[in-house]
C-alpha cells in the first residue's frame, strides 16, 4: 500500500473562501483517470527527471481538478460545485466570485450563461441550490465576514469591496444575515 501527501498554494487574496467551500473529505471509488494520475504522481516522485519538480506541480493540480469532478458529477455535496462542472453556470458563478460588488441582475447573469432568464434562473437554482441572487449575498456575506476577521478595512470600506452603496445598507444586510451587526461580528469571541 502506498501514501502519497501533498499540499496546495492558492493564488487568491482570500484562498479561505475558497477553501471553506472545499469538501473535508473527497472518498472516489474506480476512477480510472485518478488512478492513473496516482500512479504518474508516484513515478515523478520517485524518478526524480529533470523537470519533475514542474511535472509534479501540474499532476497534482490535475488530481485535485479531477477529484472535484468526480465530487460535483458523482455525489455533489457541495452545490457550487455542482454550478462549476456546470458549462453554462460556470461562466457565471466566475463572474460573480470575480465581480463581486457589480449591481448584478438575473437578465445580466442569464445573458453571460446564454439562457433565458427563465431557464437560467430555473437551471440555477436547481442546480446550485438557491436562487442566482441568494447565492451572490451569501457570497457576498462570507466575503464580508473574511474582510471583517482581517480587521484591516472600515465596515464602509467593507461595504463597498462587496457591492453595497452604503455602510448602513451592508449593516442592515449583513444583521439579517448574520445575525448581528458587522462591527459587533468584528470584535473578538470573548468580548461578545
Amino acid at each position: 500500500m502506498c501514501s502519497l501527501g501533498g499540499s496546495f498554494a492558492f493564488d487568491d487574496t482570500d484562498p479561505a473562501l475558497l477553501i471553506a467551500l472545499l469538501p473535508t473529505v473527497v472518498h472516489v471509488r474506480s476512477s480510472v483517470r485518478l488512478s492513473q494520475l496516482v500512479q504518474m504522481v508516484s513515478e515523478e516522485s520517485v524518478e526524480q527527471k529533470p523537470g519533475s519538480e514542474f511535472a509534479l506541480s501540474r499532476l497534482v493540480e490535475l488530481l485535485l481538478i479531477e477529484a472535484m469532478r468526480l465530487v460535483a458529477i458523482e455525489n455533489a455535496p457541495v452545490e457550487l460545485l455542482r454550478g462549476l462542472a456546470d458549462r453554462r453556470l460556470a461562466p457565471v458563478l466566475n463572474q460573480l466570485h470575480a465581480r463581486i460588488d457589480h449591481p448584478w441582475s438575473v437578465d445580466q447573469l442569464a445573458s453571460i450563461a446564454a439562457l433565458s432568464r427563465s431557464a437560467f434562473f430555473e437551471r440555477f437554482t436547481r442546480t446550485v441550490g438557491v436562487a442566482p441572487m441568494a447565492h451572490l449575498l451569501a457570497w457576498r456575506m462570507e466575503v464580508a465576514k473574511q474582510l471583517l476577521r482581517a480587521r484591516q478595512l472600515s465596515v464602509a470600506e467593507i461595504a463597498e469591496r462587496v457591492g453595497y452603496g452604503s455602510a448602513s445598507a451592508f449593516s442592515v444586510a449583513f444583521s439579517k444575515h448574520a445575525g448581528q451587526s458587522p462591527s459587533r461580528f468584528r470584535l473578538p469571541e470573548r468580548i461578545r
